[in-house]
């Protein structure tokens, strides 16, 4: 790679191994990443790529309708337009500008401007009031921009429920109808010079944005972003992929996750490469998925972006005679990726499958697989240019000095330029973010030789259904106000399609009434989130305890690994006259244990079994009894 290139004037160079790492890093990191911060970088990208298309937003399902194009320059203006509204309505350099909005143009106006004027705070708009109304105060916002009414979508009536408790908050609404013209955010707009007009010294310690983290965590949590944090992501994931500006990249993700602001949005904004926005609803569109391969050819798309659960569902699609050659790669993540899975959609499709570690609070970027090197079975990557991965050993206490070996397992830690400062309420940093700046990330995996990292499992409680975190704190606190229930527990269960389903363990009162069924169906509509609805409740006499009392998830794990293993073999029974599954923990993960007595074929009962556990993630072995 030419030092000349680093500055991504002309064709950009690729990542394709550790030894293209090391020689970014043997340059100033100034030298590497030109821009400090995301205005900077939104500049920069309007006088490289000028009238470029730079955000592509379909409006329909159909192949024939008219889509909005957005340039670099015209990107840039609309991001200054709403720096300067936000500043006129009082937004200062500590205040917030809270986003509920889908993936559209004017969210990202929305963003980046919030990020120049003060602090954006995307949230997840698929959370209840309450709970919305939590993290609105907790970020500090001094305004909210939401979508207006919407057949599709809830977020207005959540904005105005929001705007009657918290009245000192003002909230502007994207949309045609239903909106007073004083709050409409476009027709604002409008009346903004396209110049900045108020000066702020960006710089990469400046804060960029509050994060929502933990899905539906019962309590605020936001991560604290800086603009370094923010360009540090962006830059290096474009490297990775290898793009450029003739590429287009399908990015369904909405602005509120860090893979659609940064993994799959700023990166491309970096290289002058074009961003195809779904309508509205993204990627659970139905029309647009059912026409997916047909939009590909039609706007010669490059890249797919996809959860696996997303992969899974496009492996239903048929590609219907459509041209799809122009596709490089699927960049995947979010959620353990099933090899099997990846084999699977590289054979059907002929696309590369490659996989992506991140987190919220290191600006969604840990790990990449690059495009320029062939896909590893199970493993997550390299490490950003200037950053550190490495694992230590697990323990109560992390001593940051107890190193692993090469492909010894242990807790992942994270450091570099692109680590969140840590959370807005600081006492939350405890046990995530080190005094001096790592982040602890609570899952467990090892870096092997050539520096590729792979997770085996994890050491917090979070649940990962698709690339959605949930935090069982929240499901355990609703189950428990339930006047039966004496103890809980929430645990993830894994699941081929959405790589974890939350489950939960109950024991019951001396004068219970209710059965299982019941509890769930009493206690669903008081958790805050569809999404956290956990999949099955079973009644335990009591629950596994710990020498002090504590509730010992590590059993109820295993236990949700046997139930969901038992219950995908079912329809397998009857080809055994024993079938035992056994879940094993290690020091790598769980892992599987058949045991089986067969008196038929043994090697199609072990192809069948094969067949139906391929989409699971955790490793199975079969021992013949």
């Amino acid at each position: 790679m030419e030092k000349k290139l680093l500055d991504g004037l002309a064709e950009r160079p690729q990542i394709g191994g550790l030894p293209d790492i090391e020689q970014i890093e043997a340059q100033p990191y100034q030298v590497a990443v030109p821009v400090d911060n995301m205005h900077a970088l939104l500049q920069r990208s309007a006088s490289l790529f000028g009238d470029k298309c730079a955000i592509l937003q379909l409006h329909s399902d159909s192949l024939d309708a008219p889509a909005t194009r957005i340039s670099y320059q015209a990107m840039l203006e609309g991001v200054q337009q709403a720096a300067n509204l936000f500043r006129s309505l009082g937004v200062g350099e500590e205040d917030a500008v809270v986003l509920l909005l889908p993936s559209m143009v004017e969210a990202h106006y929305a963003l980046w401007g919030a990020e120049i004027a003060g602090r954006a705070c995307p949230i997840n708009f698929m959370l209840e009031p309450d709970h919305l109304i939590e993290l609105v105060q907790a970020s500090g916002a001094k305004v909210i921009v939401a979508l207006g009414p919407d057949p599709d979508f809830e977020i207005w009536q959540k904005a105005c429920a929001i705007a009657a408790r918290l009245p000192e908050v003002q909230v502007l609404g994207i949309g045609r109808e239903g909106i007073n013209a004083g709050r409409n955010f476009v027709t604002l707009l409008q009346t903004q010079p396209t110049e900045l007009v108020f000066q702020r010294a960006l710089g990469p310690a400046s804060i960029a944005a509050c994060y929502h983290t933990g899905g539906t965590t019962g309590a605020p949590k936001l991560a604290v972003h800086t603009h370094g944090n923010q360009v540090h992501t962006s830059w290096f994931a474009g490297l990775f992929y290898g793009l450029s500006s003739s590429d287009c990249i399908i990015n369904g993700f909405p602005l509120f996750h860090v893979a659609g602001a940064f993994v799959y949005g700023a990166a491309c904004l970096c290289a002058g490469a074009s961003i195809l926005i779904p309508p509205r609803l993204g990627m659970r569109h139905k029309g647009f998925v059912a026409n997916y391969w047909r939009f590909v050819e039609k706007y010669h798309v490059s890249y797919l972006a996809a959860v696996p659960t997303m992969m899974s569902a496009l492996l239903q699609v048929p590609v219907q005679g459509a041209d799809i050659q122009t596709v490089k790669a699927l960049y995947t993540g979010g959620s353990p990726l099933p090899t099997e899975l990846a084999n699977n959609f590289e054979r059907t499709f002929g696309i590369p499958v490659r996989n992506i570690l991140g987190m919220t609070e290191s600006a969604g970027l840990v790990s990449i697989e690059p495009l320029a090197a062939p896909r590893q079975a199970l493993s997550c990557g390299l490490r950003l240019p200037f950053t550190q991965v490495y694992a230590v050993a697990p323990g109560i206490e992390v001593d940051l000095g107890q190193r692993c070996g090469a492909n010894v397992p242990g807790i992942m830690v994270i450091a570099g330029p692109h680590v969140s400062p840590g959370y807005s309420d600081t006492r939350r940093n405890a046990g995530m973010f080190a005094a001096t700046g790592e982040l602890i990330s609570g899952d467990l995996g090892h870096v092997d030789e050539g520096g590729r990292i792979a997770l085996t499992g994890r050491s917090k409680d979070v649940i990962i259904r698709g690339a959605h975190n949930i935090d069982p704190s929240l499901i355990e606190e609703a189950f428990i106000k339930h006047p039966d229930v004496l103890a809980c527990a929430a645990v993830g269960a894994p699941d081929p399609y959405a790589g974890e389903l939350p489950v939960v363990f109950i024991s019951l009162r001396a004068n219970a009434t209710a059965d299982a069924a019941a509890i769930l169906a009493s206690v669903a509509p008081h958790i805050f989130e569809k999404a956290a609805v956990p999949k099955r409740v079973t009644v335990l006499e009591a629950l596994p305890t710990t020498a002090i009392g504590k509730i010992f998830k590590p059993a109820l794990r295993l236990r949700a690994v046997e139930e969901a293993y038992r219950d995908a073999l079912a329809p397998l029974q009857d080809l055994c006259s024993r079938m035992e599954v056994v879940a094993v923990q290690q020091a790598g993960g769980i892992r599987v244990e058949l045991h089986l007595r067969c008196d038929k074929n043994q090697a199609e009962v072990q192809a069948r079994i094969s067949d139906t556990l391929a989409s699971y993630v955790l490793p199975f072995e079969i021992q013949w009894l």
